[in-house]
């Protein structure tokens, strides 16, 4: 039977199959076929995986997120990080890295933080004679840092699916994801003075100012989600129905950027893409309760006791297993599936589970960006018209400087550690 779970759903996916119907095709053959128990128990389990709290809060970002891409946030974020890092070399591309590490803090989605900081800058790159894949590079890699900058809805679902808190993961995340801008905006500054471009306006404290003003509700959007979590003023669930609400008023009564008809299009993409997500979640509840009483977990755990395998080396083999799921599966996908695998496996090497859902999550954020299949090269090529094989030549750079990131975060376990043990709840 173990067999059958491992090889079969590899099989379908060669063949272009959606993951849901893969898992629950799996799921149908094993219980037909190998298992005497009534196939009611399919319902059962999977109802019982979505019908965790924690998942409450996934519809809010995403549509919060919806509502920011559609109504003018992007623009005037643009503009106020530029107002800050301009007259810096490569002040532009590094513009893009901070923007799309504070659309993330408001929405979630690194797809949707590409496409809405994609809109705004790609040409504006283009024009001050930076190339085709370096412009595709740097805001396909840097829009999945929303991945990993709470409120992150990857960390929404490995938290539902690790059982473990999300307000803590949100507090992880940070440090972690101002590593990675960090990096990424050095790389840039010396690509920019090694290719003599040109810079942008020196900062002037009026046009600071300026910018602030105009963008003061869009600024206070992370401020009221994330300051309401950290001091426990509302919940994550509470917080993305906040954010949903702000979102609403900001962009069709303050800023008047969007209208009834985006309000329900914005309503009706975010019922699609939940769509998308819960049903991945049922049915990976499903396919994960067989793997568990199939004894593959299990097997798994007896198998590195039996070696003897060090934490670092359980740590290096998940890396590379994660590295390699991630330019094939989106991060929900891959997150539903393997949690449940690999919980027992970090618990049984005494890792820390936060600190390994900050692991995770970064995996999956690399290969949001990393081809093949990753899917802000599909939102770069698509929104922003890019050529793909510009994107692939261009991501390459970044991919280097994120699993270096990643091995600094993997091995230096206090980076997303030190921030949950003095603020954690």
């Amino acid at each position: 039977m173990g067999w059958v779970m491992v090889l079969l759903p590899v099989s379908l996916l060669i063949f272009g199959f959606p993951v849901f119907l893969i898992l629950i095709g799996t799921s149908v053959v094993v219980l037909v076929f190998f298992m005497d128990v009534p196939m009611s128990i399919a319902h059962l389990k999977m109802f019982g995986s979505v019908d965790k709290l924690a998942f409450l809060a996934a519809p809010f970002f995403i549509f919060a997120g919806e509502l920011m891409s559609r109504g003018g946030l992007s623009n005037r974020i643009v503009t106020w990080v530029l107002s800050i890092v301009g007259g810096v070399r490569g002040s532009l591309p590094i513009t893009a890295v901070d923007s799309c590490a504070f659309f993330g803090a408001m929405s979630g989605s690194g797809a949707a933080t590409t496409a809405a900081v994609g809109q705004v800058l790609y040409k504006p790159l283009l024009k001050n004679g930076y190339s085709e894949s370096f412009a595709a590079g740097v805001l396909a890699s840097s829009g999945a840092i929303a991945v990993i900058i709470p409120p992150s809805i990857a960390m929404i679902i490995y938290g539902g699916s690790a059982e473990v808190s999300v307000v803590k993961l949100f507090i992880a995340g940070f440090l972690p994801g101002l590593l990675l801008a960090t990096l990424m905006a050095i790389y840039i500054h010396i690509y920019a003075r090694r290719k003599n471009m040109g810079i942008t306006q020196i900062f002037q404290f009026r046009e600071f100012i300026r910018a602030s003003r105009a963008g003061i509700l869009a600024l206070m959007t992370p401020l009221i989600i994330l300051g309401g979590i950290y001091t426990g003023v509302f919940d994550p669930t509470e917080a993305g129905a906040i954010a949903g609400i702000y979102t609403i008023v900001v962009t069709m009564y303050a800023y008047k950027e969007l209208d009834w008809r985006g309000l329900w299009e914005a309503a009706i993409r975010t019922a699609y893409v939940c769509a998308q997500i819960f049903i991945i979640i049922a049915a990976a509840g499903l396919y994960s309760w067989l793997l568990t009483i199939s004894g593959v977990p299990a097997a798994i755990v007896g198998f590195i006791d039996d070696i003897g395998a060090a934490p670092w080396v359980v740590l290096l083999v998940i890396n590379v297993l994660l590295l390699v799921v991630g330019c094939l599966l989106d991060p929900t996908s891959a997150i539903i599936i393997l949690t449940p695998l690999l919980v027992p496996i970090v618990l049984a090497a005494d890792i820390d589970l936060i600190h390994f859902g900050i692991i995770m999550v970064m995996n999956l954020e690399i290969g949001m960006f990393t081809p093949p299949f990753g899917l802000n090269i599909f939102v770069v090529q698509s929104v922003l018209k890019a050529p793909l094989a510009a994107i692939y030549r261009g991501v390459v750079p970044f991919i280097i400087i994120n699993i270096i990131a990643l091995g600094i975060i993997t091995y230096v376990p206090e980076v997303s550690l030190f921030l949950p043990s003095i603020i954690g709840p």
